[in-house]
């Protein structure tokens, strides 16, 4: 389990690529994507909660009237669920996961897309992520790196792909703002 945390955040196929064994045959590696998908499908809100503090960090941030956008490399559908799901008050300007031939965090194309859709210079843009494909995918696009030291990866990491701003807990987010 422990080892399961630094597996995720590439997306699916990325994450059973790293659980499976070594040179796994190519139909077998899209067997297991397929099997996971029905498994998360199935199980995907048996455990899954907002970090403490999120939703009153939200709350506040949609008080201010500043655009608040999820990317996320889960597929598209499942983002959504969980956005609505678990932030259902939540209005956020734009949900995007992982489109079925797009390409995942580290790129940047999709957080470019999200700042342009609002008028926003990528500089001005805060990226708040919690693992190292956040801090690379923030500063492709030229965006300011945050580390959310909550999530699932430890400091070091954050700091080691170019966080420029480390925060304990949500509330620290206006701070920066």
């Amino acid at each position: 389990m422990e080892a399961y945390r630094f597996f995720v955040g590439s997306g699916v196929r990325e994450l059973m690529r790293r659980a499976a064994p070594e040179n796994m045959p190519e139909p077998a590696l899209r067997d297991l994507v397929e099997g996971m998908r029905g498994q998360y499908a199935a199980n995907w809100a048996n455990k899954t909660r907002p970090y403490t503090g999120i939703v009153p960090m939200l709350q506040r941030l949609a008080s201010l009237a500043l655009p608040v956008a999820v990317l996320s490399n889960k597929p598209h559908d499942f983002t959504l669920l969980c956005v609505r799901r678990f932030f259902p008050n939540i209005a956020f300007a734009r949900v995007q996961g992982c489109p079925e031939e797009g390409k995942p965090k580290p790129d940047p194309s999709l957080a470019l897309d999200i700042a342009g859709e609002f008028g926003l210079r990528p500089g001005r843009v805060l990226f708040l992520g919690d693992s190292s494909i956040d801090m690379d995918t923030a500063r492709a696009a030229g965006m300011i790196p945050a580390g959310a030291l909550w999530g699932f990866r430890p400091e070091a990491e954050l700091k080691a792909h170019g966080a420029e701003v480390l925060l304990a807990a949500p509330e620290e987010l206006f701070h920066y703002i």
